[in-house]
């Protein structure tokens, strides 16, 4: 078995190979620090049984550099390795077309089941990033304010049509699909309801949503 490790730590590395020994009875481990290292080797070391992937490694730019790897490697199943464990990071990598999800707070035994569990065929992605949302009670609203001042009425037919499907734990994959759409369309759309909501990110625009009351207007509806 030969594997690709890319981050740019060598702490990092040095730390994961003994566990990624475990994969094989004989493991090659073929290390990279930078994503256009990882380019050069994923090209000069074929074949691949596997490739980790530091997310915020020099040349990565985010999820991009996925990409370039997973075009360079079209039939490689690459592991996003991260210290990330916001469920927007995971949702966007398994969109993206990573074949697994590990961040660094896993611990080793787990680390280990996850990429075997990859090997085998399958994928990984940490349950946390998949948890229904807990419901939260919206504030009865003072007397004095007005309809329009709900963060709700500055969406359009089609924008609440999305924020309905993503208070439901759809991804922008699914939710595409659903509405007959480009994922790139929705991931416009989702930036555009983020901005007219204040919220930084999808995790936040939903809590601003449960709050101005949708869980009362679904239910009324």
């Amino acid at each position: 078995m030969k594997v690709l490790l890319a981050d740019d730590h060598t702490l990092v590395r040095q730390g994961l190979m003994p566990f990624i020994g475990m994969l094989a009875p004989d493991v090659a481990i073929v290390e990279a620090d930078t994503l256009d290292e990882a380019l050069v080797k994923a090209q000069a070391e074929q074949p691949l049984d596997l490739v980790l992937l530091d997310l915020n490694m020099p040349g990565m730019n985010r999820l991009e550099g996925l990409g370039r790897l997973r075009q360079a490697l079209p039939s490689t199943p690459v592991v996003i390795l991260t210290g990330s464990v916001e469920a927007d990071d995971v949702h966007e990598a398994a969109e993206a077309g990573a074949a697994g999800y590990i961040p660094k707070t896993l611990n080793s035994t787990a680390m280990v089941n996850a990429l075997r569990l990859v090997l085998s065929g399958e994928r990984y992605f940490p349950s946390f990033a998949f948890q229904p949302k807990r419901p939260v009670e919206p504030a009865p609203p003072p007397a004095t304010t007005a309809a329009s001042d709900n963060p709700l009425c500055r969406l359009d037919e089609r924008e609440r049509q999305i924020v309905g499907m993503m208070v439901d734990g759809a991804t922008n994959k699914v939710i595409a699909r659903e509405m007959g759409l480009q994922e790139v369309t929705i991931k416009v759309h989702t930036r555009k309801i983020y901005r007219k909501l204040g919220a930084a990110n999808r995790s936040q625009a939903i809590r601003i949503i449960m709050e101005s009351g949708w869980a009362g207007q679904s239910a009324a509806s």
